[in-house]
């Protein structure tokens, strides 16, 4: 594939007499990343004000930069401070500010590691950190704190407990490899790593969460493919954010991943100035679906130190998913979570279909506005659940121990559990009980 002419203007400018292949290698990508503001100007041809010069440095002290040539030669710097790709990669002084709300670690995935490198917060999948190195610092990244202060990748041995502790839970259906990257590791290391997980028998799925396809497409290669299509069923999301960064190379790292049986999503975020537009949103999950990567969330920009400029409020997300649901097929319609701060994990928020109900009707609306009714069953008998299988009529048929007792709303929704309120430990009218 031949470069652009912006791309052979950086690639020259990097280094003389540039050979396409080295263009194409990830490695020397990653070496040849941009990292000072002086190099923005003399290799990508941007252009600053004396001013500006001294605030991106201050927050370059704080938030390291680091882009890849490739994804530097997407920024249009005709319009560069209005560009998608820019105001990603690029540091600001707005970075500097901060709120009130803002935390270091306001997912508390720390406080949920019961061994270093590991997050359980859900009852049945890890998050495992394997890398805390990514090839581009993007400037909305919630562990900006973690991955701009400190690259590191831990070695196999550095990582055995949290792989022991993985065996030794057996609800952990499904491990996802984070970071960082987890493409930052060297093929043989991810392999290594990609066989200890796939050998703990009760791990039935592999997620990687990477921007690789985005930022640095040249690490989708050949050898890697066929690497993780020993270890299927592993699944893939990546994070496109905007349409522009669908290149042609990003479309053929993509099409390579889904050709070698890689489930792909993507997980977007909703970023002030970047993509919140419904035309952007909708446009963007639909040339994925044409890559085959299904859109799986569109994230509400988290309470991390130094996001402040790109927050959206809520009602922007429910406006983009009331220009998507129904306008759009229900493939390219991500769901619009927000991760809670503290640790409650993704809570879904969606427009209100259901307008009201009775004991034998349901009031809906539908995206054009349209009003209806669903007539409820006159009579319903539901199966009495004990959580007792092996007596129940339905022919569930478990193989294995999926009998974990229900918490929070489901708790109160089951029949087994006589609980009928949740509430808060420090509720004062309880300590007065007391």
């Amino acid at each position: 594939m031949s470069l652009t002419l912006r791309q052979k203007t950086i690639a020259e400018k990097l280094e003389k007499g540039f050979d396409i292949k080295k263009w194409q290698d990830w490695k020397w990508q990653i070496r040849n990343s941009i990292r000072t503001i002086e190099q923005l100007e003399s290799i990508a041809g941007l252009e600053f004000t004396p001013e500006e010069r001294v605030q991106l440095e201050k927050t370059i002290d704080k938030f390291p930069m680091s882009i890849t040539p490739y994804y530097l030669s997407l920024i249009n710097i005709d319009d560069f401070r209005n560009d998608p790709v820019y105001l990603q990669a690029v540091p600001r002084a707005s970075e500097l500010i901060m709120n009130e709300g803002d935390m270091s670690d306001p997912l508390s995935e720390d406080k949920d590691s019961p061994v270093p490198f590991l997050t359980h917060r859900y009852p049945d999948r890890v998050l495992f950190h394997v890398s805390n190195l990514c090839s581009m610092y993007c400037r909305h990244c919630t562990r900006k704190i973690k991955v701009g202060d400190k690259d590191s990748i831990p070695s196999f041995e550095q990582l055995q407990p949290a792989i022991q502790y993985i065996k030794e839970n057996e609800q952990i259906r499904d491990v996802l490899l984070s970071g960082g990257d987890p493409l930052m590791l060297d093929d043989d290391k991810l392999e290594q790593l990609l066989s200890a997980i796939r050998e703990i028998p009760h791990v039935e799925i592999i997620r990687i969460g990477s921007r690789m396809p985005v930022v640095l497409p040249y690490r989708i290669t050949d050898k890697l493919v066929k690497i993780i299509n020993k270890y299927h069923p592993v699944f893939l999301n990546t994070h496109f954010n905007h349409p522009r960064e669908l290149s042609s190379i990003s479309r053929e790292a993509l099409a390579k991943l889904a050709d070698g049986g890689i489930v792909l999503g993507n997980q977007s975020v909703l970023l002030a100035g970047v993509n919140d537009c419904p035309r952007i949103i909708k446009r963007l999950c639909q040339k994925l679906l044409i890559s085959r990567v299904r859109p799986y969330y569109l994230y509400q920009c988290d309470l991390s130190e130094g996001l402040t400029h790109f927050r959206t409020p809520v009602g922007k997300g429910i406006e983009i998913m009331e220009s998507l649901i129904g306008h759009t097929s229900g493939l390219a319609v991500p769901t619009y979570v927000i991760d809670a701060p503290g640790g409650g994990g993704k809570i879904p928020v969606m427009p209100n279909y259901l307008i009201s109900w009775s004991t034998n009707k349901v009031i809906l609306r539908n995206y054009e506005g349209v009003i209806t009714t669903y007539k409820e069953p006159d009579s319903y008998e539901t199966t009495f659940c004990d959580r007792n299988c092996d007596t129940c009529n339905l022919q569930l048929n478990l193989t294995i121990d999926e009998s974990n007792a229900p918490i929070g709303v489901q708790m109160l929704l089951s029949d087994e559990d006589r609980t009928i309120s949740l509430t808060p430990a420090d509720n004062k009218r309880m300590i007065r009980r007391h």
